[in-house]
């Protein structure tokens, strides 16, 4: 088991909470569940995860091949968009570094997408995915994610506003350029930094 921590803002195990919380955001000791439409349920039999360059499938995983790669374990703070933040949130995954890995390939672009078997999209700089800092969450708080909270398998990018964090993943794909997703054509920010409460297109 290979355990090591995200790389980014080092604000945990500070002995004022709020120091960690972005402007506008308040904390929360619950998971609040928020979805754009239906939730889907993905059994572990039919789920699989997809890495293309473009159109062009680089490699495909079904659930036992995806739980067979390295995983990690990470404490980190969430912030959703909607104004909450939730702190020292347990999961466990694969990073994007393994992924990469396991497809032998190095980043072909500088931006990529994530897919969700909801039809969902988000776009993610490259150099926001790599290097430690996401991973494809299959745990949270020590048990296999809920349906609700995008299980069987989210994509967790923690420094970023959560919607980036995209539920019930089914894929990753390098693009040429950074193309607006699902929530970012209807105005929210390209980028979604809570730091910089970059929620919406012009903040």
């Amino acid at each position: 088991m290979v355990t090591r921590g995200f790389i980014g803002k080092k604000t945990q195990g500070t002995d004022d909470p709020t120091n960690r919380v972005p402007p506008g955001q308040h904390l929360v000791e619950n998971f609040p569940v928020l979805t754009a439409g239906p939730t889907p349920r993905i059994a572990h039999e039919s789920w699989s995860f997809t890495l293309k360059i473009g159109p062009r499938v680089v490699k495909k995983w079904n659930w036992k091949e995806f739980n067979d790669l390295p995983m990690t374990k990470v404490v980190r703070d969430i912030h959703c968009v909607t104004s909450w933040s939730k702190l020292d949130t347990r999961w466990e995954g694969v990073m994007v570094d393994e992924i990469l890995a396991d497809a032998g390939i190095e980043p072909p672009t500088d931006f990529m997408l994530a897919h969700t078997f909801d039809g969902y999209s988000t776009n993610v700089p490259v150099a926001d995915l790599v290097g430690g800092k996401s991973m494809v969450a299959l745990k949270f708080g020590g048990e296999p994610l809920e349906t609700d909270h995008g299980g069987p398998a989210r994509l967790l990018v923690p420094h970023l506003y959560f919607w980036k964090s995209a539920k019930w993943i089914n894929g990753l794909q390098f693009t040429n350029r950074d193309e607006a997703g699902f929530w970012e054509l209807r105005g929210y920010h390209i980028y979604g930094d809570p730091w910089l409460e970059q929620r919406y297109t012009h903040d």
